[in-house]
């Protein structure tokens, strides 16, 4: 079946209009090129908005602080899984990163001495993990990611990028030689079809927590950046470290800021004990968030947790001054109130982990240039934000360093563009086949004729993963969990339903393209699970309960051949841009 679509040209088209690509879409629209950024919602609407706590970076308002101490705790956090040059670029990079976002007009809360006011985080200690805790997440209060998201959104306004909101990005368009020559979308308002040449396409797209049931993620982060990359054949990495953040609300899955604890905030399980002693008695509730969602699972476990149920926990903000909890806290003192009936100056927030983020991605250099099984950059395509993996992050994300990892890689995304594209250049021939796959792909999810509904086979997949790729997994969940989602893909590849057939605002349509995006994901996740048997980080399996280095210590790779996934390594890069490298050591909290 044929479709009709308009081509339009563009240097730079970004997928995503998050933190990350509009802090590409800035710097490179500021160079003179021209670019777009296409979403499936308003650009403020984009999950960057979600984020709470702050955002990272050694200034040393609080106490004495280096990149270098920072570095250490983003790569100790990330379970020595973490590529070094990677975490070097940014970390040293955060405090202009921080400035450059001050002198845009973020409106960072002030210290009593006017500077830029930083709290403590999970995971991050000054002297190399051997010092005092680190003062570190620059925040606006508890809506960081809301006072970021509207400053770089004015920025872009005011640089002339162009926006298509409302828009679901189909599939990557290549041209013979394997370069990246643009993205086909569909433009929901009116049905159109759109072929967006590009001379950079940058994917921002962020990360596929939806693929859970309990997740902190937005209901848009379905991962079409992953997806669109293993239908191209290219390879995702580390699939298998999937954060849990700690304090999700109980029963909602809305996000609790790590940022709470950071200002004091208790956890407590049923007998009122602050049971994180037993599990990091140096870090407590200031643990690097795997090792506090574990101890948290644990505690529920072994029926320590509250309620009539005993399946949650408490977060206790009573014994701080209530004056000083509204000042700093006022989303969660919000959030509480609106979803719980609590007021959390006087009673405990229950709390339980949830899905937050995915460490693993599109496989990307520290370039932020897409790469094949091979190492090998892909032309014309970079990828930034959560649906990277870069991988600054390794087995584990320390927090607040997502928004750093934003701001610094979309600023250096924008930044390659500008040097390797003059403005309105002309652009390469695409061949006549060049869209018959994307195409084909689209017309059969339109054409499906079986009997499953998209709605009802996602709620089957989200099942699935939040059984068998929880925080806790062995060998014979993973395969049983392989077998369901293979079952589940092949049901949507042959009996999948779709009663409405126009491109016109068609919402099964569109949940039908997500689902096969979050479907790819998920069996890479799942299969990447299986293959690695050791515990690392976020990955824990109770039949493998330690790291193992030797075997180990190198990135996974997932992509699909005939319908299946298929697994391989790569060497973790234990190179560093200065003379910083740190070997593996013992991760104790």
């Amino acid at each position: 079946m044929s479709f009709p679509f308009e081509t339009y040209t563009y240097d730079v088209a970004i997928i995503g209009t998050g933190g990350a690509g509009l802090r590409a879409a800035c710097t490179a629209a500021e160079a003179g090129l021209s670019v777009i950024c296409l979403s499936k919602v308003p650009p403020t609407r984009s999950h960057t908005v979600a984020a709470q706590g702050g955002i990272n970076a050694a200034l040393g308002n609080r106490l004495p602080d280096r990149w270098q101490w920072h570095m250490y705790d983003t790569i100790r956090g990330g379970d020595w899984l973490s590529d070094q040059d990677a975490v070097g670029f940014m970390c040293e990079r955060a405090p202009a990163a921080i400035l450059e976002l001050e002198h845009m007009g973020m409106p960072f809360t002030r210290d009593e001495a006017g500077q830029i006011y930083q709290r403590a985080y999970g995971g991050q200690r000054t002297e190399f993990g051997k010092g005092a805790l680190a003062y570190r997440a620059c925040a606006v209060a508890d809506r960081t990611g809301h006072a970021l998201l509207h400053t770089l959104y004015a920025k872009a306004l005011a640089a002339g990028v162009a926006f298509a909101s409302e828009c679901m990005a189909l599939d990557l368009v290549f041209s013979e030689d394997g370069a990246c020559r643009g993205v086909l979308s569909w433009v929901l308002e009116n049905g159109e079809l759109q072929l967006l040449r590009a001379h950079k396409t940058i994917i921002a797209t962020g990360g596929f927590g939806q693929a859970w049931v309990a997740t902190t993620s937005s209901s848009i982060c379905t991962g079409d950046g992953g997806g669109m990359i293993l239908r191209a054949g290219l390879p995702l990495q580390d699939m298998e470290f999937v954060q849990f953040h700690p304090t999700s609300l109980y029963g909602t899955g809305i996000l609790i800021t790590e940022g709470a604890r950071g200002e004091g905030a208790y956890l407590l399980n049923r007998e009122g004990e602050r049971f994180m002693q037993r599990y990091a008695p140096s870090f407590m509730e200031l643990a690097s968030r795997d090792v506090v969602a574990r101890a948290m699972a644990i505690e529920i476990q072994e029926g320590r947790g509250c309620g009539d149920k005993r399946d949650h926990l408490h977060l206790s903000l009573d014994h701080l001054d209530a004056a000083y909890v509204r000042e700093k806290l006022p989303a969660v003192m919000d959030i509480a109130r609106t979803f719980a009936g609590i007021d959390a100056t006087r009673a405990p927030i229950p709390v339980v982990p949830a899905v937050h983020y995915t460490m693993g991605g599109i496989a990307s250099n520290a370039q932020s240039e897409v790469i094949d099984r091979h190492g090998d950059a892909v032309p014309g395509l970079l990828v930034i934000g959560e649906a990277a993996c870069n991988s600054v992050h390794g087995a584990n994300r320390l927090g607040c360093n997502s928004l750093l990892d934003l701001v610094v890689f979309g600023q250096a995304a924008g930044e390659a563009c500008a040097r390797s594209i003059r403005p309105r250049m002309p652009h390469a021939m695409l061949g006549r086949d060049a869209l018959e796959k994307p195409l084909a792909h689209l017309a059969r999810l339109r054409e499906a004729k079986g009997s499953a509904s998209p709605s009802a086979l996602r709620r089957k997949m989200q099942g699935v993963m939040q059984v068998h790729a929880g925080i806790f997994r062995n060998a014979a969940l993973l395969e049983e969990g392989v077998d369901k989602l293979r079952g589940i893909a092949e049901r949507f590849r042959q009996d999948l339903r779709m009663d409405d057939r126009s491109l016109l605002w068609n919402h099964s349509l569109l949940a039908a393209l997500e689902l096969d995006n979050l479907l790819l994901q998920a069996m890479a996740a799942m299969e990447s699970a299986l293959t690695r048997t050791e515990s690392r980080g976020a990955h824990w399996r109770q039949d493998f309960p330690t790291r193992n280095d030797e075997a180990w210590l190198v990135h996974s790779l997932a992509w699909f051949e005939d319908e299946r996934v298929r697994c391989g390594t790569r060497n973790v890069r234990m190179v560093s841009g200065s003379d910083q490298v740190f070997l593996p050591e013992a991760r104790v909290y």
